[in-house]
């Protein structure tokens, strides 16, 4: 125990995990069902994911009897909403027909050491520190909110603004401006656009800018026309973040569907979707810079 305990306390925590599972069954079994219903993903207070749950067939795992998660969510690769230090996360589910079921929120951190236990004879080798688990029972909507510390995420300056506490007209003018300005990037020879890129993890506009996938959606006639002034909801989060989604008809810019497919090429088309998808998310964060000037994060 005290071989283990030392390993613990020097291991650097590198993630933290979230799963989530609405299910009906007995855990003492091998199997539970899953409900179906939509579930959404808050991280200090904006949402980053909404996921359709369907039913079916999910394993209960090892002792610990945890379910097979529905919803996944490594904070790591959730972006700069995580901050260093203090974060809350808050999961809400509504089952599609009132229902009697029971949901399963479980988390652990993910440490750069592992670690290796010996009990009964056999042997046990893990990553993970800080486990738990929690569970309720439901009919209806349900919703489990936890804090956890996350010393691995990137501090941003701007997660030291103030809060933004309220909207004003002007600013929903200036930020119906911005988003005209994003859609305007879009056009040959995209400098603007590919300036929005630079530096997003996983993208390689040397190799972008030689394939001209961009140019080749363009001539196919896709545009990506801002949305109406009056279409625009602005949600704010508690923090320095406001978010700018469309009231009723999400995503926030919506291209012409049958324009991607005039692109010559699965891998043009797929090669435009991703560029255009990280530049035109579904909703859009900003915050509002000392200078008085709003300015969209990622």
């Amino acid at each position: 125990m005290m071989l283990f305990g030392a390993c613990a306390v020097n291991a650097k925590v590198v993630n933290v995990e979230f799963k989530f599972t609405p299910f009906t069954g007995d855990t003492k079994e091998d199997h539970v069902d899953s409900v179906p219903g939509k579930a959404k993903v808050f991280i200090n207070n904006i949402l980053i994911a909404e996921r359709d749950i369907d039913k079916q067939e999910l394993p209960v795992l090892f002792d610990e009897r945890e379910v097979s998660p529905s919803v996944w969510v490594p904070v790591a690769s959730v972006g700069s909403a995580v901050r260093k230090g203090k974060n809350s996360i808050r999961i809400e589910f509504e089952p599609s027909q009132p229902t009697p079921y029971h949901a399963q929120l479980s988390w652990a951190s993910v440490s750069d050491q592992t670690t290796e236990t010996t009990e009964g004879g056999s042997g046990k080798s893990t990553n993970q520190i800080g486990e738990g688990k929690d569970e309720k029972n439901a009919t209806g909507k349900i919703m489990f909110e936890r804090e956890f510390a996350a010393d691995f995420a990137e501090d941003k300056p701007w997660h030291h603004y103030p809060a933004v506490t309220s909207v004003s007209e002007e600013d929903k003018q200036a930020l119906a401006r911005l988003l005209k300005d994003r859609a305007d990037a879009f056009k040959p020879k995209f400098n603007g656009l590919y300036q929005l890129l630079e530096g997003k993890p996983g993208i390689n506009l040397a190799q972008a800018r030689k394939a001209k996938c961009l140019d080749k959606a363009y001539a196919a006639g896709v545009r990506m026309d801002p949305p109406s002034p009056a279409d625009l909801e602005f949600v704010t989060t508690g923090n320095p973040e406001v978010v700018i989604k469309r009231k009723d008809a999400p995503p926030l810019f919506q291209p012409d569907k049958a324009a991607f497919g005039r692109i010559k090429g699965d891998e043009m088309q797929m090669c435009a979707g991703i560029l255009l998808s990280i530049v035109y998310p579904p909703q859009l964060i900003v915050v509002h810079k000392p200078d008085g000037l709003w300015e969209a994060v990622d």
